[in-house]
Formats: C-alpha cells, sequence, structure tokens
C-alpha cells in the first residue's frame, strides 16, 4: 500500500479532475504496470477508474471493473470499497444516478461489515448525488459523515473536498453566510495540499450572484474557467462556461450567453457529463427561444432527453426503492447495533457480578489474613515492647557500668592520695596525744613556760590535722559528686574550676592503676568566663571520660616510643561571642581516618576488647546536645586528638 500513500491524496477528488490529468494516469499505469501483488494492482486501476472519468469514461468503466472483480477475488475489501466507490463517482457522471447509489451503498455495507473507515468517497458520492437530486438534508447527513472521518484520519484533500459540497448544499438551499463559510475553508484547506480547486470559485460566484454582486460573480467564474483549463478538467470547465453563460442571460447579453452556453454544451458530451449537458441546453433552448425557434426546440428536445435520461420516472422510482432498501439496511444496523449494546450490558452486568463475587471473595479471604496477620503483629509487639524493655534496662546498665568503670579508674589512685593526709591526721594525732601528756605533767608541776610551748605545738599539729583532713574531704567530695546521680537541674557552675578538679582526678586516678605513668598537664583557663547554667555531674562526665581517653592516647603513645616523648594533656577554656570553647588536646597517636565519623556511635571503641563498652563518647555527645551545645573532634595520626565542647552562655 505505501506506493499509493501519496496518489490516494491526491486521486480521492472524486469532484474535480486531476493537475495535468494525462501524467498522473501515466503515472497509475507504470504503478499497475510495477505492481508486485495484487492489492497494488487492485490500487492502481481503482485510481485509473477515477482518473478516466474526466475524458474517457469506457476506460473509467473498464478499470473500475477490473479492480472490483480482483479485490472480490483476493477477498479485499478495502480494494472493493475503492472501486465501488470510484465506479459510483463515474456511474453519477454519466447520469445513471440509481446505479450510483447502488455502487456507493454497497461500497459503505461492505465497510460497516468489516468495520473499514475507507469511506470517504462513497460518502462524497452519495452526497452529491443527492445534491442532483435536491435532497439537500440527506446530502448534507452524508457530506458531513463524510467530513468526520476525514477529520479522524488527517485527510486534508478528502476534507477539503467535503467542505466544498457542504458549501454547495448551504448556497442551494440560500443559506449563503454558512456555504461562504464552509467554502473558504475548503480554499485554505486546498491551499495546505498546494491545489487551486476551480470548483470552490464556481460556488462563490453563485454566492455572489444570489447576493447581487454579478461584476464579483463573474470574477469567480472566470477564475475557476482559468484554472480548470490550466489543469485540463473538462468536468470543472464545462460548469465554469455553463455559469458563465448564466450570467450574461441575466445581464440581457445575450450572445455572449450563447457562446458560453455552447461552450459549457461541448465540454460536457466530451465527457458525458448528463447533468452539466441537461443544464447547457436548457440554457439555450431558453436562449433562442426570443430569436430562433428551430434552434430553441432542438436545444429543448436535448434537453428533454437527458431529462428523462437523468430524471426519468423509472430512475426516481429506483432511486426511491433502493433509497427504501438502504433505509431499512440502517435501521438493520441500528437494531443490530442495539442489540449488540445489549449483549454487551448483560455481559458488563454479568462480568459486574462475576467480579463483585471475586472480590467478595477476594475481601474475606483478606480479611481472614488480616485478622491471623493482626495476631501475629500483636504477638510479635508483644515480643518486641518484652525485647525493648530488656534493651532499655541493658543500656541502664551499661551507662551505670560505664560510670562505674570511669569511677573505678580513678578509685585506685584516689584512694592513695587520701591515704597521705590521713597519715598526716593520724601521726598528728598521736603526737598531740604525746604532747598533751607532757603538757599535764609540766602544769602540775608549774612550769609555764613549758606548758605554753607545749600547747602552741599542739595548737600547730591541730592545724595541721585540719588542714589535711579538709583534703581528704575535698577528694572525697568529689568522687561522690562524680558517682551520684545526676538532679537533671541545671546550675550556675564554674566551668574553670569544674575542668581543673576533674583534671586533677582523671591524673591521680590513671596514676593509682599505673604508678609509672607520667604526663605533663598544661592548663589554660578564660578568667573572663563567668558561672554558666549547666548539669555540672553530667558536664563533669563529659570531662572525665575526654581526660581519660587523653591520658590512655598518650600512655599508649609513651609505651610505643619511650626515647624523646613527653607525653602532654592541654585543657583549655575561651568564650567567644555567647559561647564557651572547652578544649582537651593530646598529643598521642590519633584517632584513624577510617574510624572518625563512628566514635560517637555506641559500643564503638578503639581501645582492646575489655577496656571499655564504648559507650563514653557516645554519651558525652548526648550530654552536650543536651546543653544545646557541639562535641567535635580534630584529629590527625601519629600527632594526637583535640576534642572540643561548645556550650552556649545562656
Amino acid at each position: 500500500m505505501k506506493i499509493f500513500r501519496f496518489t490516494i491524496l491526491l486521486a480521492f477528488a472524486y469532484n474535480c479532475g486531476f493537475a495535468q490529468t494525462k501524467a498522473v494516469i501515466d503515472s497509475l499505469q507504470r504503478q499497475l504496470a510495477l505492481a508486485k501483488d495484487d492489492t497494488s494492482r487492485v490500487n492502481a486501476q481503482a485510481y485509473l477508474c477515477l482518473a478516466y472519468r474526466l475524458g474517457n469514461t469506457d476506460s473509467s468503466l473498464f478499470y473500475g471493473q477490473q479492480a472490483l472483480t480482483t479485490a472480490r477475488q483476493i477477498n479485499y475489501p478495502a480494494g472493493e470499497i475503492l472501486a465501488l466507490s470510484f465506479l459510483s463517482i463515474t456511474t453519477q457522471q454519466m447520469g445513471n444516478l440509481p446505479k450510483a447509489l447502488e455502487l456507493a451503498f454497497k461500497a459503505l455495507q461492505i465497510g460497516n461489515a468489516n468495520h473499514l473507515v475507507n469511506s470517504e468517497a462513497a460518502l462524497n458520492a452519495i452526497g452529491e448525488t443527492y445534491i442532483i437530486l435536491k435532497d439537500y438534508p440527506k446530502a448534507l447527513s452524508y457530506l458531513r459523515q463524510q467530513k468526520t472521518i476525514c477529520e479522524a484520519n488527517g485527510n486534508i484533500e478528502a476534507l477539503a473536498y467535503a467542505k466544498k459540497d457542504i458549501a454547495v448544499v448551504f448556497e442551494e438551499m440560500n443559506q449563503l453566510d454558512s456555504a461562504l463559510y464552509y467554502e473558504q475553508q475548503a480554499i485554505d484547506d486546498f491551499q495546505k495540499t498546494g491545489r487551486e480547486e476551480p470548483q470552490t470559485y464556481e460556488t462563490l460566484g453563485n454566492i455572489q450572484m444570489k447576493s447581487g454582486d454579478y461584476v464579483e460573480a463573474l470574477n469567480f467564474y472566470q477564475k475557476g474557467l482559468q484554472i480548470s483549463i490550466k489543469n485540463n478538467e473538462r468536468r470543472a470547465s464545462a460548469g465554469a462556461y455553463n455559469k458563465i453563460a448564466t450570467f450574461y442571460k441575466n445581464v440581457n447579453q445575450p450572445d455572449s450567453a450563447i457562446y458560453y452556453a455552447n461552450k459549457g454544451l461541448n465540454e460536457s458530451l466530451a465527457i458525458s457529463q448528463k447533468t452539466s449537458i441537461l443544464e447547457a441546453a436548457a440554457l439555450l433552448s431558453e436562449l433562442y427561444e426570443q430569436s430562433d425557434n428551430k434552434e430553441a426546440l432542438r436545444y429543448l428536445k436535448i434537453a428533454n432527453v437527458y431529462k428523462d435520461s437523468v430524471f426519468g420516472t423509472g430512475n426516481i422510482q429506483a432511486i426511491q426503492t433502493l433509497v427504501t432498501q438502504e433505509e431499512e439496511h440502517q435501521k438493520e444496523i441500528t437494531a443490530a447495533k442495539k442489540r449488540y449494546q445489549t449483549q454487551l450490558t448483560q455481559y458488563g452486568l454479568l462480568a459486574g457480578l462475576v467480579m463483585v463475587l471475586a472480590i467478595a471473595f477476594i475481601l474475606y479471604r483478606n480479611n481472614r489474613r488480616k485478622q491471623k496477620a493482626n495476631v501475629l503483629l500483636f504477638q510479635q509487639k508483644e515480643e518486641i515492647q518484652s525485647t525493648l524493655s530488656q534493651l532499655k534496662a541493658t543500656q541502664s546498665q551499661l551507662i551505670q557500668s560505664e560510670k562505674m568503670a570511669s569511677l573505678g579508674e580513678l578509685t585506685a589512685g584516689i584512694a592513695h592520695e587520701i591515704q597521705n593526709p590521713l597519715n598526716f591526721v593520724n601521726n598528728f594525732s598521736e603526737v598531740n596525744t604525746e604532747l598533751i601528756e607532757e603538757l599535764k605533767t609540766e602544769a602540775i608541776e608549774g612550769n609555764k613556760e613549758e606548758v605554753i610551748a607545749l600547747a602552741n605545738d599542739i595548737k600547730a599539729n591541730e592545724e595541721k590535722i585540719n588542714h589535711h583532713g579538709k583534703r581528704a574531704d575535698a577528694i572525697v567530695k568529689g568522687m561522690l559528686q562524680h558517682s551520684q546521680k545526676s538532679s537533671g537541674q541545671k546550675e550556675p557552675s564554674n566551668i574553670n574550676a569544674l575542668a581543673d578538679e576533674y583534671i586533677r582526678l582523671a591524673y591521680l586516678g590513671l596514676r593509682g592503676k599505673d604508678n609509672s605513668f607520667n604526663a605533663t598537664l598544661i592548663t589554660d583557663y578564660d578568667e573572663n568566663i563567668s558561672n554558666i547554667n549547666i548539669i555540672p555531674q553530667d558536664i563533669g562526665r563529659v570531662l572525665l571520660n575526654l581526660y581519660n581517653n587523653a591520658f590512655y592516647a598518650v600512655n599508649e603513645r609513651s609505651k610505643q616510643q619511650k626515647d624523646g616523648y613527653k607525653p602532654t594533656v592541654l585543657v583549655s577554656t575561651k568564650k567567644i561571642d555567647e559561647k564557651i570553647f572547652i578544649s582537651v588536646k593530646d598529643n598521642g597517636n590519633g584517632i584513624p581516618q577510617q574510624v572518625i565519623d563512628k566514635i560517637f556511635q555506641p559500643f564503638f571503641t578503639t581501645k582492646p576488647t575489655g577496656q571499655g563498652p564504648g559507650l563514653g563518647l557516645s554519651l558525652s555527645y548526648d550530654i552536650v546536645k543536651a546543653h544545646s551545645g557541639e562535641l567535635k573532634v580534630e584529629t590527625k595520626e601519629g600527632e594526637g586528638s583535640e576534642f572540643i565542647i561548645k556550650l552556649p552562655i545562656a
């Protein structure tokens, strides 16, 4: 079918000749000779039928019949529709209106039976036939069907011809505004295809004639004639000659009218166009009536012959019969469609019922499954809640364990530190006991100076006892403050004192565990920092954890690198804007880059197994965050790490 795509667009023109008709016929003949399959041959023959109707109706009928026969032999409904439609157009041109309708109706029936939509030509043939019969409502009905199909399949040229004939119907019905509207649309569509259709100007001329603008009407008739002569479209030129003749008759120029009417008659006879022969002959008879009765009678007889041939009683009856049959056929189609729609409705209802039952079954099954799933989910929920409670309890135990672990690290060193002031207290207490006995002896003997000297010694010893007792008390209070449960209430606290207290505790704790450990402690506190609202126990735990990690880091490095290495921990505070920065910096081994993103995760640790659960930094991070602060780390492998706490003042 591809070989005919271009031809189909041009050759549809049922109502027009072809531009350079001979060239088109020659092209179709070549396509027929080169056709490689029967469907291609059918198409070529069908379009030859359409092309030859303009100048050789015998050849048109020959090729149309060949196309029809072959299409039926190979069961090619689309080709059969084309052949019947184009034969209908040729037969209509020859004046056999009953046969034209019969062929076109048959084409429509085949299209409906095979659900094909290539029925534009058949619809147009029927529409034009009804125009000739002056049954304009029916003509308009079929032409509008043609227009709808062409709009759907994008056949612009066929759509242009549909609009052109719709304009003719409205012009015949004296609805000139509608006629002008559709004719202008037809001209626009023709321009899209690169074609000028002469018969559009014939209709425009008719509209102007009826509007009373004779000059403009003649211009349109002459333009249509020029185009038809240039394109060798004799059917269009015959109509143009007849219209020009009518114009001159109306303006009382009989000689010019006779001249153009004769031209129209000759052109019509050349292509066996009976309706235009009838029109030309009737016009000549009327023109000669005043001047030459013999000629008037001769042309009247010609007109009557063609009138009887086209509109005779037999033809009209045959047409009525065909129309009745087609109406019955359409009623049958409508009834069949209704039955089909009823069946579809019944099937739809049945299918709907089946679907409802299926959905009900599915919903029932899903509901049962949902109930089972809910039971299972409830059980799983109970198990999860139980597991969660256990996890929370374990977490609390681990947190407390971590707190106690940090306290345990302090215990050994702090116990040693407490022992020193206790030894002083005990020793001076014993010395005072002895001095009191001496004091009693000297008092009995009345040695006043010796009594005073002994009393002064006792007083000095008591001061030393008091000093070392307070020292032990401070150490114990620090331990208690670390070990006791946090109140959760913020209170004004001296961050410098807190940082200094816990660095001492941490250092003593590590020294208590390993008396060979030594490290340089450097502190740099910003004295401009005033008390800030914090939970001191919680921030103390954070500081203690960071100090322990720093001491652990430098201790590990000192074990690996003994020569020239000086373990150092630097603690500093600084106020910047409305923030307090606490820095804990060590010169240990640093933290590997591949784990830097994990150090604040719970249970992550770089220490060997058994040396901590890995909760210290995680808890510290959470405590600082709860204070609306930030905890971050800066580290470099081989050089050390710096942990920075940032707390808001307010």
